[in-house]
């Protein structure tokens, strides 16, 4: 990045104030945010790795399913991925976390722009929303993941 350029986490900084998020700049290349959704509230941290030159997004919420519909809660992630095309949800067993993580890359000096930044936030919170349900019915009602993924993908089309 050049020195006329803005900084992501800078343009990270000015959308969470333009949306009335909390946040906390964690530091120069990191923050943090809560988002407040339908279903509960969304940790989201966003870092720049000049290294790699690429603006890492990780939203998670609490999640603590029964040992014993791990693997469900798995295949329903699987499927849930299938159906993704930017972004993909893992499971952090020690933290008890749902994680949606995504990587934009900008090699070669690309800029990130405040549209696509605010379109990469929301997406993700977005996704949480749409898939929550049906990870909780996984996780707590014993449906099985195809059966409980009827719940977002009805839902993506039942809103206008």
């Amino acid at each position: 990045m050049g020195s006329d350029d803005l900084h992501p986490i800078d343009i990270v900084e000015s959308l969470a104030e333009h949306h009335a998020w909390e946040f906390d700049r964690i530091a120069d290349d990191q923050i943090a945010m809560s988002v407040e959704g339908q279903w509960r509230n969304y940790s989201v941290t966003l870092a720049w790795s000049a290294f790699d030159e690429t603006l890492r997004l990780v939203c998670t919420f609490e999640m603590e399913p029964p040992q014993d519909r791990m693997a469900a809660l798995h295949d329903a992630m699987n499927l849930t991925n299938d159906r993704l095309w930017s972004g993909a949800f893992t499971y952090w067993q020690p933290q008890r976390l749902m994680v949606f993580r995504y990587g934009l890359m900008l090699s070669g000096g690309a800029q990130a722009g405040a549209e696509q930044i605010d379109t990469m936030l929301t997406t993700a919170v977005a996704n949480c929303e749409r898939f929550y349900p049906a990870f909780q019915l996984v996780a707590w009602a014993g449906r099985e993941p195809e059966d409980a993924l009827q719940v977002a993908i009805a839902e993506a089309y039942g809103r206008a």
